[in-house]
Formats: structure tokens, C-alpha cells, sequence
């Protein structure tokens, strides 16, 4: 396949306050590029994401912008606004395009503006979903004009079905999200932490399970230190945790996720409901990305039903809040069973999820496209 001209559509680049989808696709398009590709990374200008961030305060906003623009000095992001202005923007942007990919976060008269343009100016364009939306809230999604798109990307075998069985989608594919292993992989770092967990509240989605599978088990380990960094933490889940006496670190930017994990013996994955239940194939992004850098990781429960990673080796999945606890104790004492644990998920990582993975199966879909 000869060179591509690749432009994707996402809520943000530059920002990945509360955003975990800004992760995987820095890292697929800083693949993209790697491979001689041509990709152009778009967003809308005063993003929910961007203005949440800034509101962290002028340093750490600055802070955040300086690692992203070091990780990735090659991505072109270019900025629109949703007025207007954006028919003309796309017109000049998209001339040249060969495959457009509007990201699921997206205002659908965007993607309705994108569409228009499709025919005459003779791409491709995916859609591409990352969230549970279709599984919970299916009429959310169907504000999207699915059907003028040549095919959608899911995240995950059951969210697939749903656009192919229940949406009537004639082309989707399995497209997993991956590990950006050029940015996260294990680190040499002193321990001062025991166990870590990163991840945002969640709207209720987990909250309970937060309580049985975080909270109460690292909470009787009072002489261990623990942390939690995230956002959207309402007063009674801080004053619950220092109840606990957990330390709340507050917001994480994702590119110093690997240092984290680094200064941490393991890390704890509480997937939100939806992805422990009918979505359980997806992993969501936290699982890659803590594997990858090389963190032993213990998770409620959760079923691989696509077999993307080995249970048991690559990550250990507890039954519940008593079992959380044991595992815990078990694995801070055995310090060979971390390594080990940690060895073997770097294994599964680097054989089959990184983006590299992920960047080639892109191209192969395009190559599909064409035909």
C-alpha cells in the first residue's frame, strides 16, 4: 500500500483530562506516521477536555502541553471550530484526504459535515468507538449518521455485534485498542508506593465495586502506602478515601502514567460495570497500558472472552473484596511472583497489542476499503 493521507477527528489530542480515548489514538497515529504516512489529528477548539485541564491551573495545564508536544513532536493537530466556519475548514482540510476517521466523542453534525464532503471529494471514512455508549445509551449513538460511513471500528467483539446485528452496520470490524509501547514500558524507579490505582470516578458506574475491590481491602493494610490518581472525585468519595487513609493524588496526565506504575509494586484494575457484564471482552485501555508497563496488576472481576490476554500469567482476576485483599498481601510479600507477573504481560503486550499491531491492521482494513 502506497503512502496514505489519514485524518482523524477527536475530542482531543492535546488534552486527556478525564479522555482516556486520547491515549490510544496519540499512539496509533504516532505509529501511522512512523510508517510514512501522512495523518493530521483534528479537534474542536475549546474542547470540555482542554477547558477541564486549564482548570487545573496554569502549571500543571503548561506542564501537560510540554509532555505531549516532547512524546510527540511529529503529530500536526489542527484546531476547528463548530460554527461557520467548520464546511469551508473541512473543504480546504479534506481535500486530499484518503480515509477520514471520526472518533465516536464527536459532535454528530460534525461528522454530518464530514459525510457531505465524502462523494465529491472521493475518501473513506470510519467511525470509530471506544465507549459502551452502544451497549447502554444505543440511542445516543444512532445520532450519528452510521449508515453514510464505509464501516465502523469497535473496540470489542460484543461491540461489534451490536453495531453489525443490532445497527444493521454492513462492515465493522474488532479493533481493540493497544498499548503506545514507544511511551509506556517499564520503567527503573525506586518503590514508594504499594499499590496504585489510576483511574477517574466514573459517573456511578463503579462505585460500589471501587468501595469492595479498592478501597476496603487496601484500606486494611494500614501498614502500606496507597494512592489513587484520578478526576471527578465528588467530596464523599475523597473524604471515604481518606477515611481509608489512601492518598489522593489527583489528576494524572497520562504521560507520566509509566513513571507512576514505575514507583508502584502493583496496580488494581476496577473496570465499570458495563465492562464486567455485557461487555466483558473489553479490556478498556488501563489494562494495556499498566501491562505494558510492567506493573503486576490485579483485577475484580472481569472475563477475557476474546482471549487477548492469558489469566492467571499476564494479570490476576479476584472473585472478590476477601480475595483482593489475599492476592494483595501474597504479591507485595512475593517479590519473583511480581517479576514474573510483570515478564509475562510484557510478553502478550509486545506479541500482540501495541499500536504498532494496531497501526498495521488499520492499513489492511484501508487496503480492504479499496477494493
Amino acid at each position: 500500500m502506497g503512502r496514505l493521507r489519514i485524518c482523524i477527528f477527536a475530542h482531543s489530542w492535546i488534552s486527556d483530562w478525564n479522555h482516556g480515548n486520547a491515549h490510544f489514538l496519540r499512539g496509533l497515529a504516532y505509529e501511522l506516521s512512523r510508517l510514512g504516512h501522512d495523518v493530521l489529528c483534528y479537534e474542536e477548539t475549546d474542547s470540555w477536555s482542554m477547558v477541564n485541564l486549564l482548570q487545573e491551573g496554569v502549571d500543571r495545564a503548561a506542564e501537560a502541553f510540554r509532555n505531549f508536544r516532547k512524546a510527540f513532536p511529529t503529530l500536526d493537530v489542527r484546531f476547528y471550530r463548530n460554527d461557520a466556519s467548520l464546511l469551508p475548514f473541512l473543504e480546504e482540510q479534506l481535500r486530499e484526504a484518503d480515509v477520514v476517521i471520526v472518533h465516536e466523542w464527536n459532535d454528530p453534525k460534525v461528522a454530518d459535515a464530514i459525510l457531505s464532503l465524502k462523494s465529491r471529494l472521493g475518501f473513506r471514512a470510519l467511525f470509530h468507538d471506544t465507549h459502551h455508549r452502544a451497549y447502554t445509551n444505543p440511542k445516543e449513538v444512532l445520532r450519528m449518521p452510521l449508515a453514510r460511513f464505509d464501516g465502523v471500528l469497535a473496540f470489542g467483539e460484543a461491540i461489534r455485534r451490536i453495531y453489525a446485528e443490532g445497527f444493521g452496520v454492513e462492515r465493522v470490524w474488532t479493533f481493540h485498542e493497544g498499548a503506545d509501547t514507544a511511551h509506556f514500558r517499564p520503567l527503573a524507579h525506586e518503590k514508594d508506593t504499594d499499590v496504585i490505582w489510576v483511574g477517574n470516578w466514573g459517573d456511578e458506574e463503579r462505585t460500589g465495586e471501587l468501595e469492595e475491590f479498592l478501597i476496603m481491602p487496601t484500606g486494611r493494610l494500614r501498614d502500606r502506602k496507597i494512592a489513587v490518581h484520578g478526576v471527578r472525585y465528588p467530596r464523599q468519595a475523597l473524604d471515604r478515601l481518606a477515611e481509608a487513609r489512601i492518598e489522593f493524588r489527583g489528576y494524572l496526565p497520562n504521560l507520566e502514567a509509566p513513571h507512576a506504575y514505575a514507583r508502584s509494586a502493583l496496580t488494581v484494575h476496577v473496570p465499570r460495570r458495563f465492562y464486567a457484564n455485557g461487555l466483558s471482552g473489553v479490556p478498556t485501555i488501563r489494562v494495556f497500558e499498566a501491562l505494558a508497563c510492567g506493573v503486576p496488576l490485579l483485577c475484580s472481576p472481569w472475563v477475557d472472552t476474546e482471549g487477548l490476554f492469558r489469566a492467571g500469567e499476564d494479570y490476576i482476576c479476584v472473585k472478590d473484596g476477601r480475595a483482593m485483599e489475599v492476592e494483595i498481601r501474597n504479591l507485595l510479600a512475593d517479590e519473583a511472583a511480581r517479576q514474573q507477573m510483570a515478564n509475562n504481560a510484557a510478553e502478550t503486550i509486545g506479541r500482540r497489542h501495541t499500536c504498532a499491531h494496531r497501526a498495521a491492521q488499520l492499513l489492511e482494513i484501508c487496503e480492504e476499503l479499496g477494493k
